[in-house]
């Protein structure tokens, strides 16, 4: 069973983090970030705060580099994920397009399921625990960030599992970055529930769809909340999206709940379409990959 949310004192995180705000330091005193513009935050985060290593050929690590907000791509009932270039001015092969994934504090969000997903979970600061009991506005900022944190960490123990999921370049506060998927001209890739296929295409999306979560299942976690919503389908494969909610089969008391759930969206989704899929037969088999 994976260590991805232990709570043992006998058993320190993988990853820590800050939720405090990052000073990012510019890097050339001659140059000035213009509208929707920043110094790229990469230099500011910590390595434990970085995507896994090796870090691919397309991240953008250069402490010259500006972030550029380009626009918005989805809203959400807890996040807004925006699409930003990370680039080196006059420097084109350092550009990449990333999704900026912006979790919003309990004021300004109306995602009120929290705690099905968070049983098991702790936090070690006792500063932040106390400030999360009494909501205070640090506590509000705090829990924003956990659930930034969350996420950023369940895709980097996927993505070293080698799930579909996009790479997690870094955190950062409650701003989680992560790879664009889409195409160079900025258009991202469809959700599932956009995608317009025939029977056999379907059943190939089926069948990705299975194996990904049978690399979850295997590693003892559940989606929690898979749907044709936050499954992207670019150039015929499928990437699941949208992990701050994963939880551990085991350690959460509704689990095997949220794993039957799982597994009852996706098979009536196919089912719809005609393509006929027994949604008990795919919980025996993510329960016999756990």
């Amino acid at each position: 069973m994976s260590d991805l949310f232990a709570s043992s004192e006998a058993s320190p995180p993988v990853r820590l983090f800050d939720a405090s705000p990052f000073d990012v330091i510019p890097a050339f005193a001659d140059v000035e970030p213009g509208d929707a513009q920043r110094w790229s935050t990469w230099p500011a985060v910590t390595p434990s705060e970085r995507g896994p290593l090796p870090w691919p050929a397309w991240v953008v690590t250069s402490a010259g580099a500006l972030d550029t907000e380009l626009g918005i791509l989805k809203t959400g009932k807890e996040a807004d994920v925006f699409l930003l270039e990370r680039a080196v001015p006059d420097d084109p092969a350092q550009r990449t397009l990333l999704a900026a994934k912006r979790y919003r504090d309990s004021d300004h969000s109306s995602f009120h399921r929290s705690g099905v997903y968070t049983e098991g979970r702790t936090t070690r600061n006792t500063r932040d625990a106390r400030a999360l009991a009494r909501k205070s506005e640090h506590g509000r900022a705090v829990a924003a960030a956990q659930w930034s944190f969350a996420e950023f960490q369940a895709l980097c123990r996927m993505w070293e599992l080698g799930a579909p999921v996009p790479y997690p370049v870094q955190v950062s506060g409650s701003e989680v970055l992560m790879e664009f998927i889409g195409h160079a001209d900025g258009t991202a890739a469809p959700r599932l529930a956009q995608v317009r296929a025939d029977g056999a295409q379907l059943g190939g999306l089926y069948d990705q769809i299975v194996d990904l979560m049978r690399v979850f299942a295997s590693a003892g976690f559940a989606h929690g909340d898979l749907s044709a919503y936050n499954l992207l389908v670019h150039e015929g494969r499928v990437r699941v999206i949208d992990l701050p909610q994963i939880v551990d089969i085991v350690a959460n008391p509704q689990g095997l709940d949220l794993l039957h759930r799982d597994c009852v969206n996706i098979c009536e989704w196919f089912t719809r379409r005609r393509v006929e899929r027994d949604a008990e037969e795919l919980f025996a088999e993510m329960l016999a990959a756990s």
